[in-house]
């Protein structure tokens, strides 16, 4: 990684936000998936951080966060990062989200606004997890349903509850990368999951899949730029979906020979940080 230093800030219930800051100029803030950490974005860090100033948040319970009692619900992180804006008095920036990182900005846009967000990059997040009862499988398709109904749901939190080694875990992962990846950086990603308590992680991860964007998605109106990828676990229909719904958005889909996972950003980071930075430049 670039020279960057830890911070921590302290929210109003006394819980803590570890977060790595980098670099100096215009402001990018990184917000990881779920129970993924801030080092997991160590490739754009390393590139933006040398004309912006980058910070890579840990969120609630995630990462070098403190394991805080509760508030493991999208609404809570989202207030979580309203804090953290304000108490780093953060203005202008540009709000970057990987996965769950996406629904938190949602979830934040939907309870504030765009209060000091200048633009948004929103990597590979489904407007809904989980389909609904009364959807088409084309349904599911266009929103990017993961999981057709909550008895899928249902299984794989059971599996994340259940899974606490860091073999065991890389199994559950594995199929959110292409098959390039290597079992280095998969144990790697595996164990700064491991990080978050799997009671808890498997408590957001239900909270999380059961939240539903579209009506969100359709007020947006900053600039966004939307990163999907052909072999994630989001369709890219999803992601075209969400860009449509935008008249300042644009859409960037990587194919699935060209690192085109729901990781797409770690597998090929060069590609990924090109995009981003034409996306900043514009």
């Amino acid at each position: 990684m670039s020279t960057d230093e830890r911070g921590t800030m302290t929210l109003t219930n006394g819980d803590h936000i570890s977060y790595i800051k980098a670099g100096s100029g215009p402001v990018v803030v990184l917000l990881p998936g779920w129970s993924q950490s801030a080092a997991q974005w160590k490739y754009q860090i390393d590139e933006l951080s040398t004309d912006h100033t980058v910070y890579a948040v840990d969120l609630r319970g995630h990462g070098e966060s403190s394991d805080a009692k509760g508030g493991y619900r999208i609404a809570r992180l989202a207030a979580d990062l309203r804090e953290f804006l304000d108490d780093l008095d953060l203005n202008d920036i540009t709000l970057m989200g990987h996965s769950m990182g996406v629904s938190v900005i949602w979830a934040y846009l939907d309870h504030y606004g765009p209060h000091r967000i200048a633009q948004l990059i929103l990597v590979d997040q489904a407007p809904m997890v989980t389909g609904k009862p009364t959807w088409t499988d084309e349904d599911k398709v266009t929103y990017g349903c993961l999981f057709p109904d909550a008895a899928g749901l249902e299984g794989f939190v059971t599996a994340v509850s259940a899974t606490d080694t860091v073999d065991g875990h890389k199994e559950i992962i594995r199929g959110m990368f292409t098959a390039n990846v290597s079992e280095d950086d998969l144990a790697w990603i595996a164990s700064e999951n491991l990080k978050m308590p799997r009671d808890v992680a498997a408590d957001l991860l239900w909270d999380h899949s059961l939240n539903d964007w579209r009506d969100v998605i359709a007020e947006i109106d900053l600039p966004t730029l939307v990163v999907g990828a052909e072999a994630s676990i989001f369709s890219a229909e999803s992601q075209r979906w969400i860009a449509a719904q935008n008249p300042h958005a644009d859409v960037v889909i990587f194919e699935a020979e060209d690192g085109g996972s729901h990781f797409m950003f770690f597998e090929n980071p060069e590609r990924f940080n090109r995009h981003v930075r034409e996306f900043l430049n514009a």
